[in-house]
């Protein structure tokens, strides 16, 4: 992503986390600014040109070392212990950091993030073989639930898997796995029904190098990222002890912390939206036509004016509900706010964003352009805006509908 070359910083109101996530925070301003913008320049590695698997390693490592990575995983594998205010935090910092590794520093494509729910279930050969190497950041892991008939309605699965002995038996195409072509393993959603009438899913930690798993990754995303693949299984072949908890808990096993996890991608998209801000004052302090710079002119103002306080908005409803969540409370309802008010205003600075820029906003390349490209993106991913109001909905009118 092009920077510009003037930088005004958006306020932020006080720190509302603990002191240990402020100096974690400290500590990952400096991986960021000292190791990975100058590895970002030297390899050439943008937000739209990714990194190579081995330099990926690279930084999975490197922030391993430094206690970054396992960030997420429970404290008896090595985990920071940090609450939901905390980790949201820090995850919108990393992300408002601009650099392209953002989505790597804490392994949240590959590694401990995708792994640290599992932990519970997990037999001790499964923690040996699968949990424990991605902790370590030797290996990588993707979360495939997503077929080309099973998208929103995630329990509708196609994907079976068929008990032969002391083998399962795998058939079926997974769709948009984020980070499946770096994956070395993946967790897959199967049905293991014999019954197609009747739902019942169970899941598998399915090694890559088997006979019979392919990833097809040749597209990329409209914002121009290529971290997603399609995971085909033919006759795939994994043996009994690879499944994971009971059988027919597979979609209770993945959505489990489904509340927390749908609020926990807002502050990546209020960390790009922020730069989205941040970018436009720059620029409306910059750029000058009829004599004086764009920021003296009303309109402007206006849409900064209106992109600040909508940020503002949607961080204090994400900050509200990680506090309710933290506390104990039941916030079903709340987290789904959040992620389509997130997503949703995320979005519309990302569009005004562009408009401040004017023609600059519209040329591929400029860090705006690319971020109104995935910020659109948010709105689909991990649950589209439509979903979200069905289950705002849902328990807003409780058994009425149920």
């Amino acid at each position: 992503m092009e920077n510009t070359t003037l930088v005004l910083r958006a306020p932020l109101p006080p720190f509302e986390g603990s002191d240990a996530a402020r100096e974690f925070i400290g500590r990952l301003d400096s991986f960021v600014r000292q190791e990975l913008e100058p590895l970002a320049v030297e390899h050439g590695i943008t937000s739209e040109n990714g990194a190579p698997r081995a330099l990926l390693e690279q930084v999975w490592k490197r922030s391993r070392d430094l206690g970054f990575y396992g960030m997420t995983l429970p404290k008896a594998l090595g985990g920071a212990g940090f609450n939901i205010v905390d980790h949201a935090l820090i995850k919108e910092f990393i992300y408002a950091s601009g650099s392209p590794f953002a989505p790597h520093v804490l392994g949240e494509l590959t590694g401990p993030p995708r792994v640290g729910a599992l932990a519970k279930q997990a037999t001790q050969d499964q923690m040996d073989r699968f949990i424990l190497p991605v902790a370590r950041a030797e290996k990588a892991i993707c979360f495939a639930i997503t077929e080309p008939e099973a998208g929103s309605d995630a329990g509708a699965l196609q994907t079976r898997a068929v008990r032969e002995g002391d083998s399962f038996v795998l058939n079926g195409t997974k769709r948009f796995i984020s980070g499946s072509p770096f994956c070395d393993f993946a967790v897959i959603i199967c049905s293991t029904s014999e019954d197609p009438a009747v739902r019942e899913t169970t899941a598998f930690f399915v090694e890559r190098d088997r006979e019979g798993f392919r990833v097809d990754a040749g597209y990329k995303t409209m914002a121009g990222q290529s971290h997603t693949g399609n995971i085909v299984l033919t006759d795939c072949r994994i043996p009994v002890a690879n499944q994971i908890g009971e059988r027919g808990r597979g979609l209770a096993l993945a959505l489990g912390r489904i509340t927390v996890n749908r609020l926990l991608h807002c502050p990546a998209m209020l960390g790009l939206a922020r730069l989205a801000l941040e970018d436009s004052l720059s620029h409306a302090a910059t750029r000058r036509q009829f004599g004086q710079p764009i920021g003296a002119f009303q309109a402007v103002q206006h849409l900064l004016a209106d992109m600040a306080t909508e940020l503002a908005a949607a961080r204090a409803l994400m900050l509200s509900v990680a506090r309710t969540l933290d506390a104990g409370g039941e916030a079903r309802a709340d987290a789904s706010m959040a992620k389509l008010f997130c997503s949703e205003t995320a979005f519309r600075i990302a569009d005004r964003a562009v408009q401040v820029h004017g023609g600059e906003g519209i040329v591929q390349g400029s860090r705006v352009e690319f971020l109104f490209r995935l910020l659109r993106m948010y709105r689909v991913l991990t649950g589209t805006s439509e979903i979200q109001r069905n289950t705002i909905a849902r328990e807003l009118l409780g058994a009425a509908v149920r």
